[in-house]
């Protein structure tokens, strides 16, 4: 029964947005204005576009400043890498990662952001330590990923949701965090390596649910992380291997309306 109803679920989202992208791209493709990107491999470079499509391993080149007026769509077992190197990101409509995908976005200095930091990295590797190398990502619209291999979504300002139903990587840890949402943030049914909601503000509700966690080298704690979230309406965690405030003494998640659930302790 429960996947039934998460495939009802991931159609849903997947037709809404779907629907929401292509009013951006279409129109721009016939008016002219803006020509739309399909990327089968290799950098994205600086420019406007009417949308991107990602077919293939792509990611955003250093010091990239780029402008969607419509969506950005990763398809199924695609990668879209902007969280290696710093970039300008604009995007007019959503973002949709489909089955398989890896989504990473947003890169920050432990200079600005502490240990919640994902520092942009070098051309062999290394994290960038210096406070002004750091991406700048909005997206006006929803994000939502369906089935990803990989979520990780880093310093970004989202004008509707942030929602990832189902998938997950058996080795990489997921993250969302430091974000402004203006919308929700539902993360459900995902089977994953760890995850952390850490550090966003959000102005609807946090929803974590069914989420299950297979990290197994020495010491690993097994649960999941919501720590220091400003949330506007509600916290409702249920279904999760257990939950963590973090490792400050006294910090909290400041919850505007309840915090139900297994998250009914971690507010203040």
């Amino acid at each position: 029964m429960r996947r039934i109803v998460v495939g009802r679920m991931l159609t849903a989202v997947v037709v809404a947005v779907g629907l929401t992208l292509a009013g951006g791209p279409v129109a721009a493709a016939h008016g002219g204005r803006a020509r739309a990107l399909t990327c089968t491999g290799g950098e994205i470079p600086s420019g406007s576009y009417s949308s991107i499509t990602v077919k293939g391993a792509c990611q955003v080149a250093a010091g990239a400043v780029i402008k969607v007026s419509g969506g950005i769509t990763v398809w199924p077992g695609a990668t879209l890498d902007a969280q290696s190197s710093p970039s300008t990101i604009t995007v007019g409509k959503g973002v949709l990662a489909l089955k398989g995908s890896f989504l990473g976005l947003g890169c920050q200095p432990a200079a600005l952001m502490g240990n919640s930091a994902h520092p942009c990295v070098d051309a062999d590797g290394n994290p960038i330590e210096d406070p002004s190398v750091f991406s700048t990502i909005t997206v006006k619209g929803s994000i939502i990923a369906a089935r990803p291999a990989v979520v990780l979504i880093n310093g970004l300002t989202v004008g509707g949701d942030v929602t990832v139903v189902g998938g997950g990587s058996p080795v990489i840890p997921w993250s969302v965090k430091n974000n402004t949402i203006k919308g929700n943030l539902h993360v459900s049914h995902v089977t994953t390596n760890w995850f952390g909601a850490l550090f966003n503000k959000v102005g609807k509700n946090l929803t974590l649910w069914n989420i299950v966690l297979v990290e197994d080298h020495p010491g690993a704690a097994g649960v999941v992380y919501v720590v220091q979230n400003q949330i506007r309406r509600n916290l409702i965690c249920k279904g999760l291997p257990g939950v963590s405030g973090g490792f400050v003494p006294g910090a909290v998640n400041t919850v505007g309306g309840k915090a139900l659930g297994q998250c009914a302790g971690l507010a203040g």
